[in-house]
């Protein structure tokens, strides 16, 4: 029996190592008890065997490895293993679903990812006063958190990327991850709940239960976003319980109030209304739609993304410019277009005279979906019923500015506004209406560019882009008078 003990940090990649020499060495799954270091080893421990030949895995066994591992009672490390040894025979096994082996591992990762999710989610930072040098001008925070599984080296980096202007702690009770000065530490340290409190907490309890919408309430639903563990370590828990009890007095006086007028932007019809709305009321408008954005909930893209990402630019601007989703430093930076395709649309718009701060940009789609590979985010595309759940903000967007032409990139894009999707490339540089009647430039959109191998076709997708570029802004030229 051999019984490999991992550290408790840098559980993974001691996993992959060990469990690498065991299966090249053809031992079974059957004679391995998998451990971490404070467990105790097998009376009949042997030493790991000699390295020999040679193992294979699809490249999707490390991202489901890399969910198995972080298991709380070890079974992730020991089904990983398991499948490690029967993929050296069955090389097509993580497509059978139907595999008990297969269905398990499955199961135990989706348990892992909610876990990531709740974390996501659930951690809430105290400010406290910095215990290193007085000079340094960054705030510090600390948080508790108690995972299901040992998920805080897989989460650490989502951490880092969302709070990287800032220094923290997160204390649970195995690890506490550290980002102090730009530096990222993990130590295996038993740790009890610290007593903490921040006075900003009254203020976002104030703000919590304003925001809070009887007429919306759903207990169980609430309850299994929000599980009760979480409750006792987020401020506004303690106001939901005293909330949920007033939300019929709450929503009766809803329904008993009398009628308000409709917001102006609302209320106008595009053929009935005035070419400009005058700019102060347009900047509230839109910062009211950011902020509302801010809360959307309306399709599942809220829960992994960072943030809802809204569109930017004048608030009288004559074009907008409407692409697919956010990607990976939209969804980071909350700015559309500041990734790879923004990048090369800003450098194709330059050359065909297109002046990008005089438009408003903005995305079909306002949260990013993606594909978790490893520490790396994969765009994925979404589905229609997300971009339809999505409609809503774009046509908002679309009211409030009012552009004299809509510049659709891509299918997502032309689906959202104009509720077709298809044969992008047959309609590129076709002129269209929108689904309220607005001028509309078909085009692709910049990252189909990127995606194309370095050639002619990439070359002439390319100037095909920037003709279409050129084509908007001659428009915008000839309607301007």
């Amino acid at each position: 029996m051999h019984s490999p003990r991992l550290p408790r940090i840098g559980t993974y990649s001691a996993w992959r190592d060990t469990a690498r020499q065991l299966a090249m060495a053809g031992v079974p799954a059957h004679q391995v008890d998998w451990g971490l270091s404070d467990n105790p080893k097998s009376m009949f421990d042997r030493p790991l065997p000699t390295e020999q030949g040679q193992i294979t895995v699809p490249a999707s066994f490390a991202d489901l490895t890399r969910s198995l591992i972080p298991e709380r009672n070890g079974r992730g490390m020991t089904l990983a293993y398991t499948l490690l040894t029967r993929l050296q025979d069955t090389s097509g096994l993580l497509s059978n679903r139907a595999d008990p082996h297969v269905a398990e591992a499955r199961d135990i990762a989706k348990s892992v990812h909610r876990d990531l999710h709740k974390m996501h989610a659930f951690v809430r930072f105290r400010e406290v006063t910095p215990q290193h040098s007085q000079a340094s001008q960054r705030r510090t925070f600390v948080s508790w958190f108690e995972p299901d599984h040992r998920i805080e080296e897989p989460v650490a980096d989502f951490f880092v990327n969302r709070f990287g202007d800032m220094d923290w702690k997160i204390i649970t009770p195995e690890v506490t991850v550290t980002y102090l000065d730009r530096s990222l530490t993990l130590k295996a340290v038993a740790s009890s709940r610290p007593d903490l409190d921040d006075p900003l907490e009254q203020l976002w309890g104030t703000y919590y239960a304003s925001i809070f919408n009887p007429a919306r309430l759903k207990p169980n639903a609430m309850r299994a976003e929000m599980p009760r563990k979480y409750w006792k370590n987020l401020p506004e828990a303690r106001l939901i319980p005293g909330l949920i009890a007033g939300a019929r007095a709450r929503t009766t006086a809803m329904q008993d109030a009398d009628a308000t007028t409709p917001s102006l932007h609302l209320a106008r019809r595009v053929d009935q209304t005035p070419r400009r709305t005058p700019e102060a009321i347009v900047q509230t408008d839109l910062t009211r739609l950011s902020s509302d954005l801010s809360a959307c909930t309306h399709c599942p893209l809220h829960g992994p993304a960072t943030q809802a990402v809204s569109g930017e630019g004048p608030t009288d601007a004559p074009l907008m410019i409407v692409g697919e989703l956010p990607g990976d430093q939209e969804d980071i930076s909350g700015r559309p277009f500041v990734g790879p395709a923004g990048q090369l649309f800003d450098r194709i718009a330059q050359q065909a005279g297109l002046n990008r701060k005089a438009a408003y940009v903005t995305n079909a789609v306002k949260h990013f979906k993606f594909i978790q590979r490893g520490k790396r985010r994969i765009h994925d595309r979404p589905a229609i019923t997300e971009v339809d759940a999505c409609r809503w903000w774009l046509e908002r967007e679309l009211l409030t500015v009012n552009p004299d032409l809509v510049l659709a990139m891509g299918a997502i894009a032309l689906h959202a506004l104009t509720g077709d999707g298809s044969r992008v490339l047959k309609r590129r540089g076709g002129m269209e209406r929108t689904r309220d009647g607005r001028l509309l430039l078909v085009t692709l959109h910049p990252s189909c560019l990127l995606r194309l191998p370095e050639s002619q076709a990439r070359d002439r997708a390319t100037e095909d882009f920037r003709n279409d570029l050129v084509h908007a802004v001659e428009m915008l030229r000839v309607r301007a008078g």
